[in-house]
């Protein structure tokens, strides 16, 4: 992703006026998307207080727009779940994973959706990489290691699996076809199952 004011190294620094209006741009895209993932870029600048002529100096299209409220949104996700406790008991701590992932999903509203109908598959998957990824794959790993998860399928394909199963419970949300205060414990029950896992001690999961 790049918008069309220069991000790459070496260009210019921004005016202030320009880095308000992407910051305006960016926040009233999150908004529109959270609410409804096919919100125009009429519909965001609107939001914005702004011209579609503005958008389009920032922003090339209405994808490169997407990406970038995505990243954005991934960035502050990784911070929140950096505090998640992921130690002790795997079934548990799978649990507190899925509940602050949800969170944070949930406060995107439809943007999840608006990224799946805008951008490719692989940028979607890339997006995720980085922190996100590495703190999945690392519990996952370890949980393998110490016997409590399956270790027939690798790190990566669980947390690939892990990561779809958000994004559909997402659209299914956005479809009318799964309770948003059930989707964290659908989403637990169906990743116990898959990992050969039993529920989390205190509680069942809510199956799908």
């Amino acid at each position: 992703m790049r918008a069309t004011t220069g991000s790459r190294e070496g260009a210019p620094q921004l005016r202030a006026d320009a880095r308000r209006n992407i910051e305006l741009i960016l926040a009233a895209a999150e908004a529109c998307l959270a609410r409804n993932p096919d919100a125009s870029m009429s519909d965001i600048a609107a939001e914005a207080g702004l011209g579609r002529v503005t958008i389009y100096g920032h922003f090339a299209s209405r994808q490169v727009l997407v990406e970038a409220v995505v990243r954005r949104v991934l960035a502050a996700a990784d911070a929140a779940l950096d505090e998640v406790d992921l130690s002790g008991d795997a079934a548990a701590a799978l649990e507190r994973l899925v509940d602050a992932t949800w969170r944070v999903t949930m406060r995107s509203g439809s943007l999840l959706v608006a990224a799946e109908k805008a951008l490719p598959a692989t940028v979607v998957r890339q997006a995720h990489a980085g922190g996100l990824e590495e703190r999945v794959r690392g519990f996952f790993t370890t949980a393998q290691a110490s016997g409590a998860f399956r270790s027939d399928l690798s790190a990566d394909w669980l947390m690939a699996i892990f990561h779809a199963i958000v994004h559909v419970a997402a659209n299914e949300i956005d479809a009318g076809r799964l309770d948003p205060d059930q989707a964290s414990s659908t989403i637990t029950s169906t990743m116990l199952a898959i990992l050969g896992a039993s529920p989390f001690p205190g509680g069942e999961a809510t199956p799908a």
